[in-house]
């Protein structure tokens, strides 16, 4: 296969990996500082932003890596291997985790929410959860059928 047909969809990965750097260094700092002023008594809830955000980009930022070295194993007509199928899970696993993350903190939505008198912040943090379990579970079914490819490949290489 030709190393440009994936070039894209590699620049496509690196375009949604540089806003999620940018919104980690610059936007997290100031969603949990203002989650501290929203609740003065209660100083826990900026560090729980910052665990709950930052634990949330590191599973993303590897799925983000995983699907780059999806691209090259295709680009290196390795696209039918067991690498390939080890990465689709890779992807499923972080997917999964990114959704249990945020599942775990959806309270902290609610909170924000409730006192910022917005309930579409909700709705993000929902979002979020499904979107994640959308791609698990796309990610599991491409692993199952690259995995039955492979072994139909590997089947018909042994009866020629």
């Amino acid at each position: 296969m030709k190393r440009g047909t994936t070039l894209f969809l590699k620049v496509a990965v690196i375009l949604i990996g540089i806003p999620i750097l940018a919104l980690c260094i610059f936007a997290v700092p100031e969603i949990a500082n203002y989650t501290a002023e929203l609740y003065p008594d209660d100083t826990y809830l900026k560090y729980l932003v910052f665990i709950d955000l930052y634990a949330a980009a590191i599973p993303f930022s590897i799925a983000l890596y995983q699907a780059f070295k999806l691209l090259g194993y295709i680009d290196k007509d390795q696209a039918f291997s067991e690498l390939s199928v080890q990465v689709l899970k890779n992807i499923k696993y972080c997917a999964i985790i990114i959704s249990g993350i945020y599942v775990l903190g959806l309270p902290l939505f609610y909170l924000f929410a409730e006192r910022d008198d917005a309930p579409g912040v909700i709705l993000v943090g929902m979002v979020i959860i499904f979107a994640s379990m959308v791609i698990a579970v796309f990610a599991a079914v491409l692993q199952k059928l690259l995995k039955e490819a492979i072994d139909i490949k590997s089947e018909n290489d042994l009866t020629i």
